[in-house]
């Protein structure tokens, strides 16, 4: 299980989670950008993953349909606005591909991976456009939901 540590937001729009992930930042990171592993460990279960569709480099599709225990389908459609190979992550729903912008923007995700002792300090950032939507991020269970797909990330990493 991950090992939780305080962070603090950088305003009061932004939601945080970081962890200390018992495996290598470099494993860490292909959890997060490769499709068959994303497919993985994605969303909490007992939700799994439908479709992931992800071209990661700045401007780069992030199309990751996720699929509730009923069979819904939510598609989650966006793009990575920054790249840099094993220590940081940018994307946004705030556009799509082709720089289209969707009815209604939620927030941008910021993710570090930064070298623990063999481990991966892991930190995500949920920025939001306002207080309404930070308030609703938080109400359907970030830090539950991010928590738990954390340690799923972890489980996964430490196989590869």
């Amino acid at each position: 299980m991950t090992t939780k540590i305080d962070a603090t937001p950088s305003d009061d729009r932004e939601l945080v989670l970081s962890r200390i992930i018992d495996a290598p930042r470099e494993k860490v990171w292909r959890c997060w950008t490769e499709k068959e592993l994303l497919k993985q460990w994605f969303v909490p279960k007992p939700w799994s993953i439908a479709a992931v569709d992800v071209d990661v480099r700045p401007g780069g599709r992030s199309n990751i349909t996720m699929r509730d225990p009923e069979g819904n389908q939510y598609p989650n459609l966006g793009v990575y606005l920054e790249v840099v190979p094993n220590e940081k992550l940018v994307f946004t729903d705030a556009f799509t591909e082709g720089w289209k912008t969707p009815e209604k923007p939620f927030f941008v995700g910021v993710l570090t991976f930064e070298d623990e002792g063999g481990k991966t300090r892991y930190t995500a950032r949920a920025r939001h456009w306002n207080m309404e939507d930070k308030e609703a991020h938080e109400k359907m269970g970030f830090h539950e939901g991010w928590g738990q797909c954390a340690d799923q990330l972890e489980e996964l990493a430490k196989t590869l």
